[in-house]
């Protein structure tokens, strides 16, 4: 794991997985690797109920609802579709769900406005053809068609961002479970295997761009993940990423529990002003999602360990924030400049403290940008 940027969750949590399975004595359905009640424990995290002999750390943060309601529409012969606002953990959860069923998240198709009927089906391996004709060795499967011959969970991210004609291909797989293939005389049907399931995920900001249509809808359980708003579980989330940041990059570096606060605050607040402004140039471009305060403290973190004196300062995490945030320029820049003077000013006049630094560092951002 340690030659890889980012191992996937079944290699990054492979002892665990080995551990859970090892104890499991549930039912499972079709070529599940853990039961249903195990896939949920490693998500969501272990408690002393439970009566385990070791701790299960916490995963993915939201109602267990959404997990468990996950679960179960992988266990029927529905697709699943996450759907939800930028950040709210979608592909996170898709590839906890699909390590936990078939120790496998690695089967993706990424869609985009280039994605093809061949990326969820199958192409071929032209010099093969050439050499020997069109065969089942020379076909070159989709992530897709390999998961539905190995019984296995395939994932589809960003599904309303490919055209019609692609959700029209998946429609197919999703009623029939299987794939033809008709330039082949002999073997030329896949079926899917038991366990066979796709976990889609979907921007609901991209809403009008490929809407789905009526008949792809219905073949999938709808799951909505909300945007994070509760300030303690968003605490923990942006904890539990920066604290693998920073076992990833071996750096020593404490976050203090009070500049985290304050990172937390503006979020809180900037989404606030967009919710309340009338038109799109009094808001952010940013989605102010968890992901991006996420995004915000890491640069801050990586800034301060290469440049700093290898310590986190407000001024070093406002700059961050307006680096990240000011997308578009004068709109961006005018918004965040009217946040600082309209309500960190005042608040640093008033607490002191970690605000001082963050409104020092966050006007100097500013007018280096303006």
């Amino acid at each position: 794991m340690s030659d890889m940027l980012r191992a996937p969750a079944e290699i990054k949590y492979a002892e665990e997985l080995d551990w859970l399975e090892s104890i499991d004595d549930g039912p499972k359905p079709f070529s599940w690797r853990l039961s249903p009640k195990m896939v949920r424990l490693f998500i969501l995290g272990s408690e002393r109920a439970d009566g385990l002999d070791r701790e299960i750390g916490q995963k993915w943060y939201g109602d267990r609802s959404f997990v468990e309601r996950s679960i179960v529409t992988l266990a029927s012969d529905r697709g699943l579709l996450l759907i939800g606002d930028p950040g709210t953990g979608k592909s996170w959860l898709a590839e906890l769900l699909a390590a936990a069923i078939s120790r496998n998240s690695t089967l993706v198709v990424q869609g985009t406005a280039g994605t093809t009927e061949d990326h969820i089906k199958y192409s071929w391996n032209v010099s093969m053809v050439i050499a020997k004709g069109q065969s089942r060795a020379s076909m070159i499967p989709s992530p897709i068609m390999t998961a539905m011959e190995g019984g296995v969970i395939g994932r589809f991210e960003e599904l309303t961002r490919s055209t019609s004609d692609v959700q029209d291909a998946l429609i197919s797989i999703l009623s029939e479970k299987y794939v033809s293939i008709p330039e082949l005389d002999d073997d030329n049907i896949v079926f899917a295997k038991p366990g066979f399931s796709i976990i889609a995920t979907a921007n609901s900001r991209d809403r009008g761009v490929n809407d789905l249509s009526s008949a792809l809808k219905r073949r999938f359980n709808f799951v909505r993940i909300p945007v994070v708003t509760n300030k303690k579980s968003e605490a923990e989330i942006v904890r539990f990423r920066t604290e693998e940041l920073l076992r990833r990059h071996n750096i020593e570096l404490e976050v203090p529990p009070t500049l985290l606060d304050v990172l937390l605050q503006s979020f809180a607040d900037l989404r606030a002003a967009s919710a309340s402004a009338s038109s799109d140039d009094e808001r952010l471009e940013s989605a102010l999602s968890t992901a991006e305060q996420i995004g915000v403290l890491e640069d801050a973190i990586l800034h301060s360990n290469f440049f700093g004196a290898s310590t986190l300062t407000s001024a070093t995490l406002a700059g961050s924030l307006v680096g990240s945030l000011a997308r578009r320029s004068p709109e961006d820049l005018a918004i965040l400049n009217k946040y600082w003077h309209g309500v960190i000013e005042p608040r640093a006049k008033e607490q002191s403290g970690e605000w001082d630094g963050f409104l020092d560092g966050g006007r100097k951002a500013i007018a280096t940008l303006s």
